[in-house]
């Protein structure tokens, strides 16, 4: 059986209205899902936005503790030389974190675009909503939400452009449920994490052109 060399689409304007058809590369939008290589996308995405400042103060950054607690010998306890010893309640933490740590994670080339491509192949038809422009006049969030409305958008939604210009990025900053994207800034793991993909026409053809 010979592969899909594309997949045919509605395309539709912001009022919801159908203006006409699209056809989306198959190798793009219709591949076998990759589930380890999505996996590794999201492992490398989430540690990479670690801010690793976590630290603890070892025995000599504790404040206190100049004064041994008691004689060595003759009060039948153990020998104390300090009060922040790491054995001691308040005392320094040993192996705990210093404040240096490096959590960096990497993806080659080809596998990101395997998890990219596997990400935009596990939206079906009903979740993808391609709009031939997304344009807005003013600042009003009531019209980006007025859009996804007539859209039949009305949960976890990406939204992606070719470019985000000042009135879409005013409309769109206060919807909670919408994110915003450009075409090469999309990840594994916003397509993961949303129900349904808003993308324009030209948006498609920026991303068709990045993962061929």
């Amino acid at each position: 059986m010979a592969e899909k060399k594309s997949v045919s689409v509605k395309v539709l304007n912001m009022t919801g209205e159908e203006v006409g058809k699209i056809s989306l590369a198959a190798s793009v939008f219709a591949v076998e899902p990759h589930k380890q290589a999505m996996f590794n996308a999201v492992q490398v995405e989430q540690a990479n936005a670690r801010q690793a400042t976590a630290k603890t103060k070892v025995r000599h950054e504790v404040s206190g503790g100049g004064k041994k607690p008691w004689r060595q010998k003759g009060t039948g306890r153990a020998r104390a030389g300090s009060s922040r010893s790491p054995i001691w309640v308040g005392g320094g933490t040993v192996f705990g974190p210093v404040g240096t740590q490096n959590f960096t994670l990497s993806q080659n080339k080809k596998e990101h675009q395997l998890a990219l491509r596997s990400a935009l192949s596990l939206k079906t038809p009903k979740d993808l909503v391609v709009v031939d422009a997304i344009k807005f006049d003013a600042k009003k969030t009531k019209d980006f939400v007025k859009m996804l409305e007539a859209l039949k958008v009305d949960s976890k939604a990406l939204v992606v452009v070719s470019e985000i210009d000042e009135n879409l990025f005013a409309c769109a900053r206060n919807v909670d449920y919408a994110r915003v994207v450009t075409s090469d800034n999309v990840s594994v793991y916003d397509l993961l994490n949303v129900d349904k993909l808003v993308i324009s026409q030209d948006a498609v053809k920026k991303v068709e052109e990045a993962l061929k």
